[in-house]
């Protein structure tokens, strides 16, 4: 895996095509609410997330999913601004995520909409 810090050591490794903090929806049985995450979508079209910032790069991701095919979109039946949905392919999880303000939304539902259709 290969980050910003060791971009000069390679230099033509693509940086990620989005990355930012965005909150997760938890459905565990324990915990449920919003938690913040570093999200970072790479050129093969896998989404990383990570607790922190700092640990990209650092840590294994938390999760890594593959978008290609996934659909995606604004989802309004959560009550709350910003929201989106992406449903991978493959496995039965639905990720639900909220951002910042509609731009930063409008933002990452572009860079994955590519990464959906590559």
């Amino acid at each position: 895996m290969v980050v910003g810090s060791d971009i000069s050591r390679y230099p033509n490794t693509p940086r990620p095509t989005c990355r930012g903090y965005l909150h997760k929806r938890t459905q565990s049985a324990i915990l449920k609410g919003w938690r913040k995450r570093w999200f970072v979508l790479k050129h093969n079209g896998y989404l990383h997330y990570y607790k922190h910032k700092k640990d990209e790069g650092k840590c294994r991701p938390l999760e890594v999913t593959k978008l290609e095919g996934a659909e995606i979109g604004i989802d309004t039946s959560l009550g709350k601004p910003f929201v989106f949905k992406c449903i991978p392919q493959i496995g039965n999880r639905i990720f639900y995520f909220c951002a910042t303000s509609n731009q930063e939304m409008k933002r990452w539902l572009e860079a994955m909409d590519k990464a959906v259709h590559p």
